[in-house]
């Protein structure tokens, strides 16, 4: 067995097999002939049939091991099929070193939060000229957490003072769940003193700047933390 491969193959689970294909023994997966092209990085849920072909393992080993307990997740009711929310599919992959890049969708995402409309404007022609990026953004601290549901964010750069949440509590509640707690953040502010800046690092901030800041500083920062070139 190589290195390379995940740990639920060690295990003697197997990869994908002639025997667990045949339509008779599947469980029924709500996919298609389409599948692959689908867009993983904004699904929620995800069928056996799904996370088998994320994992590149047979789906007998992803119901082996979501009735083991290895894998969790939940059965539709009234019926036996079994659904994967993201969180648990990444919390298992990671754990049996499968990578993750194919949940991520292509290029960097890059959600830019602050309730001043020229701010959001300039950042986001800033970065789309970047090349490579794909921003979005928003006003609000209810509209990021939105956001980084459904367009599942590489970076989000905050605005520390926003008119429903301070920042802080915006990235805390980021690191507190498995599925964001790897997300990036970047801290821009021209009001923060040094007390707070502290408070910003304890809370999980990954950087800050503060306003006006240097554009050349500030894409470094962002290239950085994408680990872009």
């Amino acid at each position: 067995m190589s290195r390379g491969e995940p740990r639920v193959m060690r295990a003697g689970l197997g990869p994908k097999s002639r025997a667990t294909q045949t339509g008779s023994a599947m469980e029924a997966t709500g996919t298609n002939n389409n599948s692959t092209a689908q867009n993983w990085a904004e699904k929620k849920i995800f069928t056996t049939g799904e996370a088998a072909e994320i994992c590149k393992v047979s789906q007998q080993t992803i119901i082996r091991c979501f009735d083991s307990g290895r894998l969790g997740g939940f059965r539709v009711p009234g019926s036996k099929f079994r659904r994967i929310p993201r969180a648990e599919l990444i919390k298992f992959m990671k754990a049996n070193d499968i990578p993750t890049d194919v949940l991520e969708g292509g290029g960097k995402r890059v959600l830019v939060v602050d309730d001043d409309p020229q701010i959001l404007e300039m950042f986001k022609d800033l970065l789309e000229r970047a090349g490579g990026l794909t921003v979005k953004t928003c006003s609000t601290g209810y509209d990021a957490g939105m956001l980084t549901e459904s367009f599942r964010p590489h970076l989000i750069i905050l605005d520390f003072m926003l008119p429903d949440i301070n920042g802080d509590l915006v990235c805390r509640r980021l690191r507190e769940r498995e599925d964001t707690k790897d997300t990036k953040v970047l801290f821009i502010s021209g009001v923060v003193a040094e007390d707070e800046i502290e408070r910003l690092r304890q809370a999980g901030a990954d950087g800050f700047l503060r306003k006006p800041f240097d554009i050349n500083q500030l894409m470094a920062q962002v290239r950085q933390l994408l680990e872009v070139g």
